[in-house]
């Protein structure tokens, strides 16, 4: 097997207990690194410490993980348009905080022989969002539903980071400047 010492060096291609007696002597673990490699590769390092240190990357990783979640605004076919207003200011809202929105308009009784109101609708949102939002999914009916899924733009995004990280308080700089005493 392949043997990598504990400081990375290599130290060449020895047999097994040869590589556990290094492990050994130098009081680490003799861990397989690639066992699909030809021949095998192994590394003498603290299995233990390794293990943790992998943990605590993964647990770094997540933390800065951003969750995106789905909104959903609902609307009818007969929704006014003050109404309607209101409803963009929430899709507006939701993709400024990173989120994605599904905006699904449900029709009722008679009111699926006119699709069209609803793509109406549908098409006002969306041109009202261009610059925060783009469409991920274009409207089209589902049953008696017709949806539209909206994801917020990277530039966004990024932008809604920026306030979150800076949101630490500042340590105060230091100064050359002696600062007087106030009269």
């Amino acid at each position: 097997m392949r043997v990598v010492g504990a400081d990375g060096e290599m130290l060449g291609v020895l047999d097994t207990p040869e590589a556990q007696r290094l492990a050994r002597d130098a009081g680490l673990d003799l861990v397989e690194v690639n066992p699909k490699a030809y021949p095998p590769v192994c590394k003498i390092m603290d299995f233990g410490k390794f293990k943790y240190d992998e943990k605590k990357r993964s647990r770094e990783a997540k933390k800065r993980q951003t969750q995106v979640e789905l909104k959903e605004i609902k609307l009818r076919p007969k929704t006014d348009d003050h109404d309607l207003d209101f409803k963009l200011k929430h899709v507006r809202r939701f993709l400024e905080e990173g989120n994605k929105v599904k905006i699904t308009c449900r029709f009722r009784g008679r009111e699926i022989t006119h699709p069209e109101t609803a793509q109406a609708q549908l098409d006002f949102i969306r041109d009202n969002t261009q610059d925060i939002g783009q469409v991920e999914v274009t409207p089209r009916m589902e049953g008696r539903t017709m949806t539209l899924i909206l994801a917020p733009q990277t530039k966004v995004v990024q932008r809604t980071k920026r306030p979150a990280q800076s949101s630490q308080p500042d340590q105060p700089q230091d100064t050359d400047q002696e600062t007087a005493p106030a009269p």
